[in-house]
């Protein structure tokens, strides 16, 4: 059984997690040995068989994005549609649709990226300093990342990192992301403690959970 993926934390117990597209990710402590970590999986063969055919039910493959006139594209949870254009700046405008520009249809894909990636920055140290100002909550600073296995993580110096995706979810769910990273700043683990940290500043998380659970496979460009 192939591990696609080792992170290594200061936890104190291993976890075992298949994400939607059927990868194995193995979340370990610092001091868990390879063998120590493979043989475990081994030992889950049957478990993450079945989790795997489950995500592929549940969350069909998508085809990649084509970038053509009509298809559409998620930015808060709303879909837009795309139309090229014949004018060259800026390369990519939202207004009630995404509008290209036909210069940049060959990177079109790396354009996109580039667009979510700073709608994303902007929009989530919004949401991180607004939240975090509300609840006597304090972060180091923010990093838009590519990451495709997790919508957020917090170092241990506070920092926080999100994936550029996030931004394409709506409003609610991306609050719950950024609630759920800032709690880390202060509790480190996934224990009682930090879930009801979470729902005493926002009751209906696992609501904003459960939609991003269902939904996470379709806020991807490929």
């Amino acid at each position: 059984m192939k591990i696609d993926e080792i992170i290594r934390t200061k936890r104190k117990t291993i976890a075992i997690i298949v994400e939607i597209d059927g990868r194995v990710i193995v979340r370990a402590p610092l001091h868990a040995s390879e063998a120590d970590l493979v043989r475990l999986v081994s030992q889950k063969e049957s478990w993450i068989k079945r989790k795997q055919a489950q995500v592929r039910r549940q969350y069909p493959g998508l085809p990649a994005k084509r970038f053509i006139n009509g298809e559409s594209f998620y930015y808060l949870g709303e879909q837009y549609e795309l139309l090229i254009v014949d004018r060259s700046r800026p390369q990519l405008l939202l207004n009630e649709r995404f509008e290209l520009s036909r210069d940049v249809l060959a990177h079109a894909e790396e354009v996109f990226t580039g667009w979510y990636r700073e709608a994303a920055r902007r929009v989530i140290s919004e949401r991180a300093t607004l939240i975090a100002g509300d609840n006597n909550l304090q972060f180091e600073r923010i990093r838009i990342t590519s990451a495709r296995t997790r919508w957020g993580s917090c170092n241990s110096r506070g920092g926080l990192n999100f994936a550029w995706r996030l931004v394409m979810a709506p409003l609610p769910v991306i609050d719950y992301v950024v609630l759920h990273e800032l709690v880390h700043t202060q509790v480190k683990n996934h224990s009682r403690t930090f879930w009801s940290k979470v729902k005493s500043i926002m009751p209906d998380y696992r609501q904003r959970y459960d939609w991003l659970k269902r939904n996470g496979y379709l806020l991807t460009l490929t």
